[in-house]
């Protein structure tokens, strides 16, 4: 078996032929690195913008939280109606009790 023998050219020639791809690949490892920067910054935009909203959010719920125990409070020291009701039966009888006696005594 006879054993082909390279030439200067031939190497040459492969040698640039592998300086180019080696050039190519640089070229998209730049770009990639471009974009994997631009991922990076967006998704730091992002945790940005969604601390803020889940800052806001939760602001907002706290102030709903006092103002529902605000609520709370006052109902707690509101009667309700159906005692209101009961209260006035009770004292229109008292006053029906207490005419009758006042025109017994007149």
């Amino acid at each position: 078996m006879k054993e082909k023998e390279t030439t200067n050219k031939e190497l040459a020639k492969a040698v640039n032929g592998l300086a180019k791809n080696i050039d190519k690949i640089s070229t998209a490892t730049d770009g990639l690195r471009k974009g994997v920067k631009t991922i990076s910054t967006s998704l730091d935009d992002l945790a940005r913008i969604t601390k803020s909203g889940f800052e806001e959010v939760n602001t907002r719920i706290t102030a709903l939280e006092a103002g529902h125990e605000d609520i709370k409070i006052r109902l707690d020291n509101v009667a309700y109606r159906f005692e209101l009701v009961e209260v006035q039966k009770r004292l229109k009888i008292l006053e029906e009790i207490v005419l009758s006696k006042s025109k017994r005594k007149s």
